[in-house]
């Protein structure tokens, strides 16, 4: 019911914007789209988080209550990628989780063949562009017309100094390649491409790369994915890559950070430093220029073998280490 009268008020809300003598045909109103952020009660907490289920099997760890109150009952999403099995039955099955509650999941599709080709921890993705296009394209249609947010391929455009050019490109068209599934087959999920963070390409270079992977066609662009810069730093850069891509290709597009893991900023390390701390809770307003502050990342899953998560692989949950970053040492 809520759903229902969201729809039919921003149907009429729509109908308000045009001028009195325009009769609503058939397709002004198909051109009219109310957001996902409009047509859902809010972000979605998954109760099966590595948090979530950290906790609930561990009621008598000293460390429990603080990590569930702290950080599993925030919204997050959720990553997909070869470990998803089945990728139409585990992203249908997550959406519809989402859609039950009325709230709006956050998904990243984490697959691209060459994954992680400069940091090296999390490697691997799909076999074959063609493997990945199978693999896109059942992810987009198990969304089909239920709302979502997707961010496509973090770190796939700022990895782009350990490719060749003829990788590039292939990267390149695998990119649109999936922006162009999600149009057809997810009409109602906003798309993000992954611009990186402030520290590691120019606002201009990334600009560029966005253009070059069919950013017109996305809904926006992430920044700080995994990453700790302050929201102030992602903001500033944000608006440079925006102003970049307004001045050199004719549009501009809105962002989202990740504000997971930024709590006390970056060290000027990536992967698994100490002394780090959660940030703002997701949230579907930004600031300073930012469309959303979301967390991408899960606050004490492990970057990789290094740091403060030295013997453990990329995407394990350390339940330490996100109990130290819940209080920042």
């Amino acid at each position: 019911m809520r759903r229902l009268l969201r729809t039919l008020a921003a149907s009429a809300f729509a109908c308000l914007l045009l001028p009195l003598s325009a009769a609503p045909s058939s397709a002004t109103t198909a051109s009219v789209q109310a957001s996902p952020i409009d047509l859902t009660s809010g972000l979605y907490t998954d109760p099966y988080s590595g948090p979530a289920a950290w906790a609930a099997a561990n009621p008598g760890d000293g460390r429990a209550a603080a990590i569930r109150d702290n950080i599993a009952s925030r919204p997050m999403a959720r990553w997909f990628g070869a470990w998803s099995g089945d990728i139409g039955a585990a992203v249908g099955s997550y959406v519809g989780a989402a859609d039950a509650v009325d709230k709006l999941p956050v998904l990243i599709a984490y697959n691209i063949p060459g994954r992680d080709a400069c940091g090296g921890h999390s490697g691997g993705g799909a076999g074959t562009p063609a493997a990945y296009q199978s693999w896109i394209s059942a992810f987009a249609s198990a969304i089909g017309s239920r709302r979502a947010l997707v961010v496509i391929e973090p770190d796939s455009l700022g990895d782009f100094s350990c490719l060749s050019q003829a990788q590039i490109a292939e990267r390149n068209g695998m990119l649109r390649g999936a922006l162009a599934q999600f149009r057809d087959r997810a009409p109602n999920t906003w798309t993000y491409l992954d611009a990186g963070n402030p520290a590691w390409i120019g606002a201009a270079t990334m600009a560029q790369h966005l253009d070059g992977a069919g950013a017109r066609d996305a809904h926006g662009f992430s920044l700080n994915i995994s990453n700790y810069f302050t929201t102030g730093e992602n903001t500033a850069y944000g608006n440079a890559i925006s102003s970049a891509l307004s001045s050199s290709y004719g549009y501009t597009k809105p962002y989202v950070v990740d504000t997971s893991r930024n709590g006390n900023g970056s060290n000027g390390e990536w992967c698994n430093p100490g002394g780090r701390r959660i940030g703002t809770a997701g949230q579907t307003g930004g600031g300073g220029g930012a469309e959303m502050l979301l967390w991408l990342k899960t606050p004490g899953e492990s970057d990789g073998n290094c740091g403060v998560g030295g013997g453990s692989a990329a995407g394990q949950f350390l339940p330490e280490v996100a109990y130290k970053m819940i209080y920042g040492y």
